[in-house]
């Protein structure tokens, strides 16, 4: 009979042959995500290095909010004309 190591390998080689054309994009997505944990961890780590004083409060960006003006239907939006 098989052994544990021996049927992890068939395993692998079965998927790797079921899932060749697949392979090179589970990779490359694998990498990326490699790359954005890393810069995520850094910037946490920069981030508990830096002083709270030195931080400053948070920014707040003002606006304002802009109401959309009803239409007579005819725009042919969600105006909400007859559709006879």
């Amino acid at each position: 009979m098989f052994g544990l190591s021996e049927l992890a390998i068939i395993l692998i080689v079965v998927i790797a042959v079921l899932a060749a054309k697949k392979l090179p994009e589970l990779t490359r997505s694998a990498g990326k995500s490699a790359r954005i944990l890393k810069a995520e961890a850094r910037a946490m780590k920069d981030e508990e290095r830096t002083p709270a004083e030195e931080r400053g409060a948070p920014r707040v960006i003002q606006g304002e909010a802009v109401r959309r003006e009803e239409t007579d239907g005819s725009a042919g939006g969600r105006g909400g004309g007859d559709r006879g």
